[in-house]
């Protein structure tokens, strides 16, 4: 059976960690006027409420949302996957190859629709359907476009001074205090020779894909604390009158720094305005070009700079980097600025076909990148890491109308990330704590800004509905909790998680010579481990490499264990810290069965969760914040001005598209059509 289309242009714009409770409650203020329209153009939930999946996690929902099939089915059950052979490793799952559902987009795809699915992070990469009508562009992990492959250079912090007799290039070697200090004001103390910070092996893993070893024994290693840790090169530079320079004012000053590992220089002229007061940078490739790359005037910043950097075989990539000043003093004796994160603009290994690349950088505009620092600084978060994202978000609506005014795409699944990196990166800020000094009104802040930035975002599209007959849907994959309660090492879902499982006689460290506890699992005397999100694995004879369960009492240790999770209490506070706990095969419930999944699913209770990922979709946080997605649609094929009272559930969506576009429901679709909001019965 055919059905007719409701609609001819289709739009999903997917917002990671875009949630409605804070949505709902800027819209009221007048902050989100955007999607206050685009609410009155269509149809929703007066909260805006998705009902979302678990776990709460980027990889499994986009996912879901890719193909209206649960966790369970399509076998991508957390941000990481298990490895079979050892229950102690941890698989990246940003991978189609390990999705056993069938996506939407091949579907559009495979029906004559040209079909782009942009920086999608739940199985887009590599593209799965031979169809020429299907256009990839990267997904294998969810930051920005390129932060993966493409990501060639690491942040560099410029630290330039006429009392410096040297310049010094500290590879690795930053450190950025949590709390409320001033980074313009201690800037010497960025750059600490005897640190070196290196990036850890989750966010390796997220770049590069490759599996990990990870036993988290402290709190210290856990998502909210290695988030913070700041990987990026210092640059202590003399300041000193400007010499052998092809043309150079006689008052001008100059430094350099270096960048990719020391083996390339920049050189920066400091010149004076007209009220004599130094106030402009000029960054070039070499003493005798005749033109610098780029130019800063006071505290300015250059988004998505052409620069160049060397390969490891010495050739040169052409790469963008932001350029931004944050001090600078006027008699040109001290200068603070940064270069951020390089991408490289001939990589198109993760474009399908690779020809987007050029036709995209051609036709718009270059990938830009985003700012490399983390949160813990209120000061960097508003002047760098807010204006960077802002400028990637505008990028990204630019490439999409490309796409759109120029009948380049017919459907479109896009992706942007802005909200969760930024929630990962400090909205655990938003609410004070002691040991962070930190201020939570000025993150919370921070946090409305993000959300004008996406309602910014959204805006581009309004008359894509009104005008060219575009059926926009906005979702999500869940919300981002401001957690209350910090130390618990119990979900992570980055390794495996001792604490707990250790202190309730489930999980046993082995010990060196000297009887200390090393970072690695006694299996003899090990029955289960907490790996992973919310998954709890026994050790099971026959099954695991090194089982000592017997399989006949599976049952009863499955029983105990769940007794001793409800049992637990948080020693701080004395609280439950287990919402809910149920065998594998009574997960079918929530979708999370299966053999992708734990022996036992597990969630923390509400106030105990971290960012997401460990919580069930319908808990709240400080601040306003939940972990609940979120839901519009508006054009052609929906009603006009309506709200529903149904529970719309996350694999809802993927049949409500399918009908909108008259294609069929993709394999093992689940969900069903969102019949209450279409402007047609069904």
């Amino acid at each position: 059976m055919k059905r007719q289309a409701l609609t001819d242009k289709i739009l999903v714009l997917g917002i990671d960690g875009f949630e409605p409770k804070l949505a709902k409650k800027y819209l009221d203020n007048g902050k989100m006027p955007n999607l206050k329209k685009f609410r009155e153009m269509g149809s929703c939930r007066e909260d805006l409420m998705l009902l979302g999946a678990v776990p709460t996690v980027t990889p499994p929902l986009w996912t879901t949302l890719a193909t209206g099939a649960y966790p369970g089915t399509h076998g991508i059950t957390c941000f990481f996957g298990q490895d079979p052979e050892n229950l102690d490793n941890i698989i990246y799952n940003l991978d189609s190859r390990r999705c056993q559902a069938e996506p939407l987009w091949n579907v559009f795809a495979e029906a004559g629709k040209k079909t782009l699915v942009w920086h999608w992070p739940g199985s887009s990469w590599p593209p799965t359907s031979e169809s020429e009508n299907l256009m990839v562009v990267d997904g294998t992990q969810p930051i920005a476009v390129g932060a993966g492959n493409m990501a060639v250079d690491i942040l560099k912090i410029i630290s330039a001074s006429e009392t410096f007799t040297e310049t010094k290039f500290l590879p690795n070697q930053a450190q950025l205090a949590e709390g409320t200090g001033c980074i313009i004001s201690n800037v010497d103390d960025l750059a600490d020779d005897n640190s070196n910070v290196s990036e850890n092996a989750v966010k390796n893993a997220i770049r590069t894909g490759k599996p990990i070893h990870n036993i988290m024994t402290d709190s210290s290693e856990c998502e909210v604390n290695t988030i913070g840790i700041m990987v990026a090169d210092t640059n202590k530079c003399q300041i000193q009158k400007a010499h052998d320079w092809l043309d150079a004012p006689e008052d001008a000053k100059e430094f350099h720094f270096y960048v990719h590992n020391g083996l390339m220089r920049k050189f920066v002229l400091l010149t004076k305005n007209e009220q004599q007061k130094y106030d402009t940078l000029a960054v070039y490739h070499s003493k005798k070009d005749t033109e610098p790359f780029v130019v800063l005037k006071g505290q300015e910043t250059k988004f998505a700079v052409l620069d160049t950097i060397l390969d490891e075989n010495g050739n040169k990539l052409t790469v963008t980097r932001n350029y931004q000043v944050l001090d600078i003093k006027e008699d040109g004796s001290q200068v603070t600025m940064i270069a951020d994160n390089a991408i490289d603009q001939n990589n198109s290994a993760q474009f399908h076909p690779t020809s987007l690349l050029k036709e995209i950088t051609e036709n718009v505009a270059p990938i830009p990148t985003r700012s490399g620092f983390p949160g813990t600084n209120p000061e960097i978060v508003e002047r760098c890491l807010l204006p960077s994202w802002d400028n990637y978000c505008q990028w990204q609506a630019d490439v999409l109308r490309y796409f759109m005014d120029n009948n380049k795409a017919d459907v479109i699944f896009s992706h942007l990330h802005n909200v969760d990196s930024c929630g990962h990166i400090f909205w655990h800020y938003a609410k004070h704590q002691s040991e962070w000094h930190n201020d939570e009104v000025r993150y919370q802040k921070a946090m409305e800004e993000v959300y004008a930035q996406t309602d910014r975002y959204i805006g581009r599209f309004l008359d894509a509905i009104k005008n060219d007959g575009w059926t926009v849907l906005i979702v999500s994959d869940h919300g981002l909790i401001c957690s209350e309660h910090h130390g618990l090492v119990l979900a992570e879902m980055t390794g495996v998680n001792i604490p707990v499982m250790q202190e309730l006689g489930y999980t046993v460290l082995q010990k060196d010579e000297n009887g200390n506890e090393i970072k690695e699992i006694d299996w003899s005397k090990t029955k289960a481990v907490q790996v992973r999100g919310d998954h709890i694995y026994l050790n099971l004879k026959g099954r695991d490499k090194y089982g000592i369960v017997e399989p006949c009492d599976k049952y009863a240790v499955e029983e105990q264990l769940i007794s001793d999770l409800y049992r637990y209490r948080d020693h701080e506070t004395g609280k439950r810290v287990v919402s809910l706990a149920m065998r594998n095969k009574d997960a079918i419930l929530i979708g999370m069965n299966g053999p992708e999944c734990g022996d036992i699913i597990f969630f923390k209770e509400e106030g105990f969760n971290i960012i997401h990922a460990d919580s069930l979709s319908t808990y709240e946080g400080y601040a306003d914040t939940s972990v609940s997605p979120i839901f519009l649609a508006a054009g052609p094929g929906i009603k006009q001005g309506y709200l529903t009272e149904r529970v719309i559930r996350q694999v809802d969506v993927t049949p409500t598209l399918a009908f909108l576009g008259g294609v069929r429901l993709p394999a093992q679709n689940e969900g069903s059509v969102i019949h209450q909001i279409l402007s047609e019965e069904i």
